[in-house]
């Protein structure tokens, strides 16, 4: 993993999972540096991924007061069961249904978790977080947040994109892709990542981007990009354009049968 800082406040821990056709998918956690401090996500769910040494690196696990989890998928709950356990103060924010979701796979202490709903707020000493919906997302229990410190707005999966490279997929700002690729890149996120954007009316989705609009963040920070410095307007287009851009369609049964055909045949050591 490789770690991004963001002024003061704020580490980005930078890892990245090639997805064969796309390209490099960033997988972004966050370090806010608050009085009581927030780390918001908990990595991927694949072994050997060094999200503790990473995390350990920036902050002492046993100082960590919240974290904030932007929905239970498993992109984003890798070490939240090790993070629980190194971080004995650590309340868990997530919602109802982010809590009942986790709690199918895994049951969750429930004396250490905080429900928060959009629209909320919690103060973490020095500073307010107020949680809000993304305007684009996968999972019903979404929930990011402005930071009214930073200006910092963490997006979850929304304003995310594929990179050319791993490199940039773990870079420390999104402006080393050009901004034809980059908007192409998050076009393309946002029908593989929220389908459902072809189907909404178009102008009630353009309704929900006001409050984004209005906040209008000085950084950008989703979990599948690099971050992003004063782009608010430029992302807010691209979101306007997602209902009308191509909708995916992934590879078939055949172009699986078509992939294998191309991989060698495993040898026998008998």
């Amino acid at each position: 993993m490789d770690i991004n800082r963001i002024g003061r406040d704020i580490d980005v821990l930078s890892d990245q999972l090639e997805v064969p056709g796309i390209g490099f998918m960033p997988v972004n956690a966050f370090v806010l540096h608050a009085a009581e401090p927030v780390v918001v996500d908990t990595g991927l769910s694949l072994p050997g991924r060094g999200f503790m040494d990473a995390l350990g690196s920036v902050i002492d696990p046993q100082d960590v007061e919240w974290i904030w989890l932007t929905h239970p998928d498993r992109d984003h709950t890798g070490s939240l069961f090790d993070l629980l356990e190194a971080a004995p103060r650590a309340r868990l924010i997530t919602t109802f249904l982010g809590a009942g979701i986790m709690s199918t796979e895994r049951p969750l202490p429930m004396d250490r978790v905080y429900l928060l709903n959009p629209g909320q707020s919690l103060d973490v000493g020095d500073r307010r977080l107020t949680a809000f919906r993304p305007p684009l997302f996968d999972n019903p229990s979404t929930v990011g947040f402005y930071d009214d410190q930073t200006g910092a707005c963490f997006s979850s999966d929304c304003f995310g994109a594929p990179m050319p490279t791993a490199e940039l997929a773990t870079c420390g700002d999104v402006g080393h892709i050009s901004a034809d690729d980059l908007r192409a890149g998050q076009l393309l996120w946002a029908t593989v990542d929220s389908p459902w954007v072809h189907t909404v009316d178009k102008a009630r989705f353009l309704d929900s981007l006001a409050p984004l609009r209005a906040v209008d963040p000085a950084v950008i920070l989703s979990t599948h990009l690099p971050p992003a410095t004063e782009r608010t307007p430029e992302f807010l287009a691209m979101l306007a354009a997602a209902p009308g851009a191509d909708p995916f369609t992934g590879p078939d049964q055949a172009a699986l049968e078509q992939l294998l055909a191309t991989f060698e045949p495993a040898t026998s050591t008998g």
